[in-house]
């Protein structure tokens, strides 16, 4: 199952949004995207005497952009000490994730939510201001890139990203999104968030519950997720495989 994710999701996998690009440079396979898009290494394949001087490539290429970016490394790539040369080229590591994947057809796809809330997709810009809302309660973290994201998904009309927000009456209390690769047999789930006063009611559970139906509705059969330490218990409960350890590293954000 790593070996498909990396050849699927990592090596081969399409654009992620309108106005990004994949391209394969030596033994590097990075994504150019907007600014406010995501911009990085998806995959290598490196050693200690390449290694230096893609990392040089990379920060040459982005820089020359004026973008910032970010190496997405994993617990098995090589060379081993890859993420001390990152580092060392001015990178700044960001909290590791576990790598996990899950087979759809052995998840649970009946969305129960608790009284009082429904689920409904985000569909305009009013949403979107929602969805960040959520976001940056949940996480504390800044979501005015992730909005215009979304918002330039949305107006693009594609049909490769999914957003949902779950409402108590006029107040988002959850928000979550979903990536589907199109020609590989993955979708990912991202940025599920529950506010505080609203958590262990089984929201995400019921959140993830409903990407899955919908995934497999579109005849995908796994679902992946960068998943943090309080996702993590969750979803193992669920059937999810930890695969391997992702972290994010950072450079001119």
């Amino acid at each position: 199952m790593l070996a498909e994710f990396d050849r699927q999701l990592r090596e081969s996998v399409p654009p992620d949004g309108p106005g990004a690009r994949v391209e394969r440079v030596g033994d590097v396979v990075r994504q150019t995207s907007t600014a406010d898009g995501w911009n990085g290494v998806l995959w290598s394949r490196l050693d200690q005497h390449s290694a230096d001087a893609a990392i040089a490539e990379q920060v040459r290429h982005f820089g020359a952009l004026g973008h910032a970016f970010e190496w997405k490394l994993y617990a098995h790539d090589e060379p081993a000490d890859l993420a001390k040369r990152l580092v060392a080229a001015g990178f700044t590591a960001e909290p590791a994730e576990a790598l996990m994947v899950a087979e759809i057809g052995a998840l649970p796809t009946d969305a129960r939510l608790p009284d009082g809330v429904v689920l409904r997709p985000v569909r305009d810009a009013a949403d979107v201001h929602l969805m960040a809302k959520v976001h940056e309660q949940a996480f504390g973290t800044d979501a005015t890139r992730l909005g215009n994201r979304i918002l330039e998904q949305l107006a693009a009309g594609t049909d490769a990203m999914a957003a949902f927000l779950v409402m108590a009456g006029d107040e988002p209390v959850c928000a979550a999104r979903m990536e589907f690769y199109p020609g590989t047999d993955f979708a990912g789930l991202w940025g599920g968030g529950t506010v505080a006063a609203w958590r262990g009611r089984g929201i995400y559970r019921a959140l993830i519950a409903h990407r899955a139906r919908l995934a497999a509705e579109r005849g995908y059969r796994y679902l992946q997720v960068d998943a943090s330490d309080d996702s993590r218990p969750i979803l193992a409960r669920l059937g999810f495989t930890h695969l391997s350890t992702t972290t994010p590293y950072e450079y001119g954000s």
